[in-house]
């Protein structure tokens, strides 16, 4: 029954692990006490506090916005890396894969490696560098993979490797040179964010749900694509303008999540093979899909991050690569006997 009721899965999926995201931690708070705290925000419901005043602290000012950030960083990088994997018909692909996250650890450890302020312009120094890092990526590796006014898929492929490979050694070259700030640059290259509490929240929020709203209303046109350029033509699509279309908009999404969450890898490939494998692929629904196992499956393991090394956090990106490296080469052996069998 629960195939033919996907959304009531992911989105049942999502709560829980909303629910418990805020109630796990250094201090287990149980989910009804949750309720109350958020319910006494709310005007009009007279709700007596019975808990602890340092309960409301730990939630609203902790780990509500930290579970809201999570949560907007897994659902954009799914949707993300099921719009790449749509646009190069690939399983494969992620929203790495044309040197985004490389460009903007670039960013992130330049801005790092400054000796800047201590204000909030300063603390904010690190996801714009993160940010402008991926926005002179996107721009570097377009140019060098036009064509006489085309972009070839194949080619733009092959520039995103090679900037990000150069975009990596330099961020390597700035790490070593700055020692101060090798812990900090090390935490936001395995996916721990730098930042806590609601301004990050704020910050990112609008750009991710436009993204993330943009690519949804894109599943028709990734349908097409996947019957091949030609044919997309023949059927009247603007196939370069939608691999434009595609390309900045799933890169910005990329962009603004690793900014101000760090680089976390392979959700963007886990999580839409998944649901590729269960619910089908037509894009019309996989993306909307992705963007809600996104959500969960990076809260899910944030909580494990937490929870390993307790009261110590573990950089979620550490977490998600032991489990999506192991997934990758079984991707990778299954295309192989589908091109041999």
């Amino acid at each position: 029954m629960l195939r033919q009721r996907p959304y009531l899965l992911n989105v049942t999926l999502v709560l829980i692990a909303f629910v418990f995201s805020i109630a796990l931690g250094a201090v287990l708070i149980p989910p009804g006490t949750i309720f109350r705290i958020l319910g006494s925000q709310i005007a009009g419901l007279n709700i007596i506090p019975d808990w602890p005043n340092s309960f409301s602290t730990i939630i609203l000012a902790v780990r509500l916005p930290h579970t809201i950030l999570v949560a907007l960083t897994g659902a954009a990088l799914a949707t993300s890396g099921a719009a790449y994997q749509g646009l190069f018909r690939n399983p494969l692909s992620d929203p790495y894969l044309i040197g985004v996250a490389s460009g903007a650890g670039l960013g992130a450890v330049l801005s790092m490696s400054l000796n800047w302020p201590t204000n909030l312009l300063g603390f904010y120094l690190i996801p714009i560098g993160s940010f402008a890092g991926a926005i002179i990526t996107i721009v570097i590796v377009y140019n060098l993979a036009r064509v006489e006014g085309m972009v070839p898929l194949t080619t733009l492929i092959l520039a995103g490797v090679a900037v990000g490979a150069f975009a990596s050694a330099l961020t390597s070259f700035l790490m070593l040179r700055s020692d101060l700030q090798l812990f900090r640059a090390i935490s936001f290259l395995l996916g721990g964010s730098p930042m806590i509490g609601w301004d990050p929240v704020l910050a990112s929020l609008p750009y991710m749900l436009v993204g993330m709203g943009l690519l949804s209303v894109s599943g028709h046109m990734l349908n097409v694509l996947q019957f091949g350029e030609e044919e997309a033509k023949q059927m009247g699509l603007a196939v370069d303008r939608a691999k434009i279309y595609i390309i900045i908009v799933a890169s910005l999404t990329t962009a603004v999540a690793v900014a101000f969450s760090g680089v976390i890898g392979f959700i963007g490939l886990i999580v839409p093979h998944t649901i590729r494998m269960i619910w089908g692929p037509d894009y019309r629904l996989l993306i909307p899909l992705s963007l809600l196992g996104g959500a969960s499956a990076l809260l899910m393991a944030d909580m494990l991050a937490r929870i390993l090394l307790a009261p110590s956090s573990l950089p979620v990106g550490i977490l998600t690569a032991i489990a999506g490296a192991p997934f990758f080469l079984w991707i990778l052996r299954r295309a192989k006997r589908e091109v041999f069998w």
